[in-house]
């Protein structure tokens, strides 16, 4: 393990010491979402959990940073760097999924199962959120004009299975 991850599971033990605690209560998805949601608002880390380098994200597309992955692989932490105009397809998930902005901000827009648009949400740096499916079609887009960087907790060990990402949709 690199320096920069020792640092960055330091700056995160009480972050994922409550998101341990979230997970061990054993509710269901929706009532995870919310406990570590809850624990994520309290322990909002700054963009400095990521390198200089890092933080600048790439001009291909917006880049994921796995920052932690709990070693019985029931959740992990990733850091999401978005320059200006950068967006996901549509997507939903193969489990709970919050998200806290630190820099920034991210442009979300909601949709139901039928792919038409419910909602949208500009989220600042300080904004938490969490979902769990059914219920979790949606698209992230930075439509600002500076680089925004949010943390996502996934309910899974993204390492292993690739991506939280269930399906894509045109």
């Amino acid at each position: 393990m690199g320096t920069t991850q020792i640092r960055t599971v330091t700056e995160l033990t009480d972050l994922v010491d409550g998101v341990r605690a979230a997970v061990a209560a054993h509710v269901d998805w929706p009532a995870t979402a919310r406990l570590v949601a809850e624990h994520l608002r309290r322990h909002l880390p700054s963009p400095d959990v990521l390198t200089a380098e890092q933080r600048l994200g790439s001009p291909d597309g917006y880049r994921s940073h796995t920052l932690y992955v709990e070693p019985d692989g029931s959740f992990s932490v990733i850091a999401v760097v978005w320059r200006p105009g950068q967006i996901t397809r549509i997507h939903d998930h193969l489990t709970w999924c919050v998200f806290g902005v630190i820099q920034g901000v991210e442009h979300e827009e909601l949709y139901d199962a039928d792919l038409n648009l419910v909602g949208r949400n500009d989220n600042h740096a300080g904004d938490v959120s969490g979902f769990a499916p059914p219920g979790d079609i949606h698209r992230v887009h930075n439509t600002a004009g500076t680089t925004a960087i949010s943390i996502h907790i996934y309910g899974t060990d993204v390492t292993r299975i690739g991506s939280s990402v269930r399906r894509y949709y045109n």
